[in-house]
């Protein structure tokens, strides 16, 4: 078991930026690839970007490259998301998520993470 606890979540003006958290407990942390999703009202859930185990290996949804950036601390257990130049469109609840085994065919499909948190929501106002 893998519990995430997001935080970071606010409301931004365009073109700003924020840093979510996510904060992991149970299992060695190391041992996950960890992705960060969001969702807007009335849409699917959508990938933003995935980060693998070591850190090392680093993918972004093309809405986000260039704007965004994953990383992970994995002797603090916590996964970051770095926002910037923020728009109305980012407007979304964010979620983190664990995976034990990804490909890049895989890691942008919602249902191979095994383990997500609560969410953590972002409003960006134009």
């Amino acid at each position: 078991q893998v519990q995430l606890v997001e935080s970071g979540g606010g409301l931004v003006q365009s073109g700003g930026s924020l840093r979510l958290s996510c904060a992991a407990s149970g299992r060695t942390f190391s041992g996950y690839y960890m992705g960060w999703f969001r969702q807007a009202p009335g849409k699917e859930r959508e990938f933003a970007a995935a980060i693998s185990r070591s850190g090392s290996t680093t993918h972004y949804a093309e809405s986000v490259k260039g704007r965004f950036t994953i990383s992970r601390d994995n002797a603090k257990n916590t996964v970051y998301l770095q926002m910037n130049s923020l728009e109305p469109g980012d407007t979304a609840v964010y979620y983190c998520a664990a995976a034990r085994a990804l490909t890049t065919a895989t890691m942008t499909k919602p249902g191979e993470y095994g383990y997500w948190g609560q969410g953590t929501q972002v409003t960006v106002s134009s």
